[in-house]
């Protein structure tokens, strides 16, 4: 059927149909162009009677395949279908005996081949599953790390973590037996009483944390969060030299406002205020003023006379400036102090009046609005997922805690389904970020792989503000250093335009189902430069559960029909006859 070659165009062959015969049979098949030192591949693009079109996808030296055309072949070379063994170079061996590499699914276009990755090619790398919703991303997913954890000959890698981040709710159905599996366990973290909860203890919450959590817009608000987490140590550590420092603050703070040039009453009630809710043992309501023959308490001297006035100012005035200035950069933060989101408002609250914003409403307004986002989470629900326990942990023994608290754990799944919008965007990158800080301080670089596999990653994996506020996303920060830490992001969206540009652009690996918005496949096309128009045009017309895999795991683009998870998650659609129609 194969005839001459009458024209070569690009990465485009024409050849002679010899025998004019229309063979729908050999469409997307490849061929074989032999050359005397090496072998150009092609695939079957088209048939017609005179001509058959073939695109070259790569070549065959030294029985590797090398993806791309280096050397056009000659007008001389007649093609011929590919051999087995030749086909097993592209798609991968067929030998079900070899432990490394895990099934994935059946070729689309030869049947009775299995598309397997090798573990190291792919789970060592960021990669990204994309597709319209309803196109089989989840279920493929789920099909995965059965086939991982349940379907591997080489039994059940102990040392896996896989951490997935499910804004559905969708996965525990896919592993509620995963327990039942010897050596292998899955644990679920939930908003629901029949899970365990998910909760960041608030003593974790650094400056970057806090500038999620209150959705700081501007960096000029960071310096007074820096204060704010150094006045929480502060007021709340029992170490006697930090308690001077705290009499020295709050003794600074009441200068300020006794010169702010407010009325008499509005100062005191302040000032009371203050005291109430923030003294020391050398500073406090009942503090003795001694005068010449007369002492009086410090509420006392704050007392208006007749006339409208605090007639003992001066007194007062000179009792609070016995105290030195203080610096706050001397004070380390002991992180052995265990505190909540309430101690963290109070800090906020004094940190705001101790900086002297309350002389300027200008001011005040701009840094105000923090403390007044921070009193909205303590009278919400939100407030439950920073509960500070019982008992104070590390940060490590929280992440190892996650993977060990019953059993062993290989899966965790956060299920974030009755979570507010913003919170799991705050929740996902909080945890992450302690991730991250886990294993870039292990002693054995890479000791403990860490798996990150973020569902809907377009909600929250985003081109926004964390680099101009923080000068990192963290999302961003793993995927250009996370490898050679052993932290590997999974990329889980229906909309790939949407998710960082920097981050998905790091993915070796992807796994495309069927995806049709021009935004979308413009997108794909503009990240990844050796996609063909081909390529993308097979996207747009997958049927669901079917795929279109590429990266540095596979050799070429490999059309692929992914077996049904078992079980499979919740991620079907509503049956609108079932549901309109009851009997």
């Amino acid at each position: 059927m194969f005839g001459k070659i009458t024209e070569i165009i690009d990465n485009y062959v024409y050849v002679e149909n010899s025998t004019h015969e229309l063979k729908n049979n050999i469409l997307n098949i490849h061929v074989v162009f032999p050359e005397a030192n090496h072998r150009v591949v092609g695939e079957v693009l088209s048939v017609n009677v005179d001509v058959i079109k073939i695109f070259l996808v790569g070549e065959i030296r030294n029985g590797i395949f090398f993806p791309g055309v280096m050397r056009k072949p000659s007008f001389q070379t007649i093609p011929r279908i590919i051999y087995k063994q030749e086909l097993e170079l592209l798609i991968g061996k067929q030998d079900s005996n070899d432990k490394s590499n895990i099934y994935l699914g059946k070729s689309v276009t030869y049947e009775q081949f299995d598309v397997k990755i090798n573990l190291n090619d792919f789970f060592s790398n960021h990669f990204a599953i994309v597709g319209n919703s309803g196109s089989g991303k989840s279920c493929g997913v789920a099909r995965i790390l059965q086939n991982i954890f349940q379907d591997n000959k080489a039994g059940v890698p102990q040392n896996a973590h896989i951490v997935l981040f499910d804004v559905y709710g969708e996965y525990n159905d896919a592993f509620k037996n995963a327990n039942n599996i010897p050596n292998l366990g899955y644990k679920s973290y939930d908003v629901d009483e029949n899970y365990s909860s998910i909760k960041i203890p608030a003593y974790f919450l650094d400056i970057d944390d806090l500038a999620l959590l209150l959705n700081v817009k501007s960096a000029s608000q960071l310096p007074i969060l820096e204060k704010t987490l150094k006045l929480v140590y502060i007021f709340n550590s029992l170490d006697a030299n930090v308690q001077e420092y705290k009499t020295e603050i709050i003794a600074e703070s009441l200068l300020d406002i006794l010169s702010s040039g407010r009325n008499p009453n509005q100062i005191r009630d302040q000032i009371i205020a203050i005291l109430t809710r923030y003294n020391t043992k050398d500073l406090n309501l009942e503090t003795p003023i001694v005068q010449p023959g007369y002492t009086r308490t410090f509420k006392q001297c704050m007392n208006i006379d007749a006339s409208g006035k605090m007639a003992a100012l001066d007194l007062i005035i000179t009792y609070l400036q016995q105290y030195k200035q203080l610096d706050l950069a001397d004070i380390e933060i002991n992180n052995n102090i265990k505190y909540g989101l309430q101690d963290i408002y109070y800090a906020l609250d004094f940190a705001l009046i101790s900086e002297g914003v309350l002389k300027s409403e200008k001011v005040y307004d701009e840094f105000n609005v923090l403390k007044v986002r921070l009193q909205q989470i303590l009278n919400s629900d939100n407030r439950r997922f920073f509960d500070e326990g019982n008992e104070r942990i590390t940060k490590k023994e929280y992440v190892e805690h996650l993977f060990n608290a019953e059993k062993h754990y290989q899966i965790i799944n956060f299920n974030l389904n009755n979570v507010e919008e913003r919170f799991i965007k705050i929740i996902t990158k909080i945890i992450t970020r302690l991730l991250f800080n886990y294993v870039t301080n292990l002693r054995d670089r890479g000791s403990f792989p860490i798996h990150v596999i973020l569902e809907e990653a377009h909600r929250y994996v985003q081109n926004d503000t964390d680099v101009e506020i923080l000068g990192y996303n963290i999302f961003e920060r793993i995927t250009k250093e996370g490898r050679k830490y052993g932290i590997i992001l999974g990329l889980i969206s229906q909309r790939p335009s949407e998710i960082s540009e920097t981050a998905i652009s790091q993915c070796s690996n992807f796994i495309m189902f069927k995806m049709f918005h021009p935004r979308d496949l413009k997108f794909v096309s503009d990240i990844i430069p050796n996609i063909s128009e081909t390529v993308l045009s097979r996207i747009k017309v997958l049927h669901p559960g079917s795929c279109m895999m590429f990266g540095t795991a596979f050799p070429m683009p490999i059309l692929t029909i992914v077996d049904k998870p078992n079980p499979e998650p919740l991620s079907q659609s509503c049956n609108i006859d079932n549901t309109w129609y009851v009997e």
